[in-house]
């Protein structure tokens, strides 16, 4: 009988021990928590050399697309207003104003979450 050869996976290949202090394996778990990432899978990526992205990174891009929706449905009524269709002739000045009011809110609390993508603060 001849013996097959198994594909080599990381479960057959042997591990590697790595011995660190309570409060080092403390911070390397935090550290894998934060990228949503195993302990294992996240010292794999570093010890490679990979940058390693933090999960907070997606939830502050799902945050810019919210708001990037809000401006563009902003957009749109002034938009439609400006057009000078009859169901807007109601619309006053003043309802346009706070609508170009919101509108540079979002666009302030975007640059807001960008700065906070760019420049994270460090712990």
């Amino acid at each position: 009988m001849e013996k097959v050869n198994k594909p080599v996976t990381r479960k057959n290949s042997p591990p590697i021990k790595v011995y660190c202090l309570p409060e080092e394996r403390a911070k390397i778990e935090a550290n894998s928590k934060a990228t949503g990432m195993s302990m294992a899978a996240f010292l794999r990526e570093v010890g490679q050399g990979y940058e390693v992205t933090g999960i907070t990174d997606y939830e502050r891009v799902r945050e810019l697309a919210k708001m990037s929706g809000d401006l563009g449905r902003m957009g749109g009524l002034l938009k439609w207003w400006l057009t000078d269709d009859e169901r807007t002739a109601a619309f006053g000045r003043e309802t346009i104003i706070r609508l170009l009011e919101r509108i540079e809110e979002n666009q302030d609390e975007m640059a807001g979450v960008m700065k906070k993508i760019v420049r994270p603060k460090a712990d």
